[in-house]
């Protein structure tokens, strides 16, 4: 009879062992980004080499709350730390640079501020392929050509009509509910202070969208800045090759290729590729000044990484993109706080929006607005940007699939000062 009653209770409480298997079975296939840079791995001897993060000592030191952090976080402090060269121990005491040491950041917890699912491990081997020499590394292949690349005169009269048009190009875009899940959670005002978010808001990504080439080289590049506005930059070789690869990568697919037609219709740049391919690095990746230091920010940094002011009230700029968003919310890094209330009645954003205005924390910094568009391409915003940097304004009032969208581009000097979607009314 006891055996008999404890079964009876494991059926009521849900332990039966067949519900746990199928409960395993049904989240093999998704990961967060905290299983990826931990370098946990199903096999041994596969390590993530990745050089930038937090340590405790550095959230404490810029005001990183423990009671905030979302449901990711690391239990050792991080195996990248910072150290202070010479020249900033003597200047800008903000400023750190970025030093690897001997630890092991394999050690992460889930904490339960805020609800999660649990994920699987994720592994890494295939990362190793973007630290080879370049000509080594191996590339998607190109878009078929059957593909309508040829910009009509409709689109090169007409900016909305283009933008559309790469939003139609854009294969990679994924799929809410199929390639990823988001909470949006509770709406608030700009300058509401509490959090109005449950829990975090991706709940969870495909494990397959990390190993497509164009996010996994994206991602590689994530981790190259210091996120502290003002501070120089030092670009390795390494990272050189990275950003090469990236656009390398990119330029094979239909939204670049667009945009290269187009411009070059347009007669913004002469018809060659490979002088394309140099002048969207130089574009996206140069270092120029921001906050008075020279070489400590570029567009790409601006854009898609997001940057930390120091002077006068911290606050956080740039940081538009939703992979950038992921990925430090996986790692404990982001705290969202809840989306921003439509500007149109009705409207309430829910797990199919792809158009986001939200308010979050990053490393204890306020973001208190932030448009992003979720689930879009790397290559889809590079092309958006450039184009509306090229042949628009500071303000590109466009459609893009079933979204009016105010495309802000502002330059600073001859490059790109910032770019991102504002939902309009």
């Amino acid at each position: 009879m006891e055996g008999l009653a404890k079964g009876l209770l494991n059926v009521v409480l849900g332990n039966d062992e067949n519900d746990r298997d199928n409960q395993d079975r049904d989240e093999r296939s998704r990961s967060t980004w905290a299983q990826v840079v931990s370098g946990e791995q199903e096999d041994e001897g596969v390590n993530s080499d990745r050089r930038h993060g937090y340590n405790r000592e550095q959230e404490e030191r810029y005001g990183r709350n423990e009671e905030s952090r979302p449901h990711m976080m690391p239990q050792k402090a991080s195996s990248q730390g910072y150290e202070r060269n010479e020249d900033e121990r003597q200047g800008n005491e903000s400023c750190w640079n970025l030093k690897e040491d001997a630890g092991n950041n394999n050690d992460w917890e889930t904490v339960q501020k805020k609800p999660t699912k649990r994920h699987q491990k994720v592994k890494m081997d295939y990362w190793d392929n973007y630290k080879k020499p370049l000509d080594e590394q191996d590339y998607s292949n190109e878009v078929e050509y059957g593909v309508d690349l040829e910009p009509s005169e409709e689109e090169l009269s007409d900016l909305s009509r283009a933008c559309n048009k790469l939003w139609e190009l854009d294969f990679s875009r994924l799929v809410p509910g199929k390639d990823y899940q988001i909470d949006c959670g509770e709406g608030k005002k700009v300058y509401q202070k509490e959090d109005m978010a449950e829990g975090c808001l991706f709940s969870w990504l495909s494990d397959d969208v990390l190993k497509k080439p164009n996010y996994s080289r994206f991602c590689s590049l994530l981790d190259n800045y210091n996120p502290h506005q003002g501070c120089k930059e030092n670009v390795t070789p390494e990272e050189k090759r990275e950003q090469t690869a990236f656009i390398e990568e990119i330029s094979r697919t239909a939204p670049i290729k667009y945009l290269h037609k187009y411009l070059a219709l347009k007669g913004v740049i002469s018809g060659d590729y490979e002088e394309f391919k140099r002048m969207m690095t130089h574009l996206w990746f140069d270092l120029y000044s921001r906050g008075g230091s020279s070489a400590s920010s570029s567009a790409f940094e601006h854009v898609f990484v997001g940057e930390i002011k120091e002077r006068g009230e911290k606050s956080v700029s740039g940081f538009h993109n939703w992979l950038q968003f992921y990925l430090e919310e996986a790692k404990g890094n982001v705290d969202y706080q809840g989306y921003i209330f439509p500007r149109r009645r009705g409207e309430i954003p829910d797990s199919e929006t792809q158009l986001l205005t939200i308010q979050f924390e990053w490393n204890g910094v306020l973001k208190s607005v932030s448009s992003s568009l979720i689930g879009v391409s790397p290559e889809f915003e590079v092309a958006i940007y450039t184009l509306c940097y090229f042949v628009g304004g500071e303000e590109n009032h466009v459609e893009i699939g079933p979204y009016p969208v105010n495309i802000k581009c502002y330059r600073l000097g001859d490059n790109i000062g910032s770019a991102f979607p504002v939902a309009e009314c």
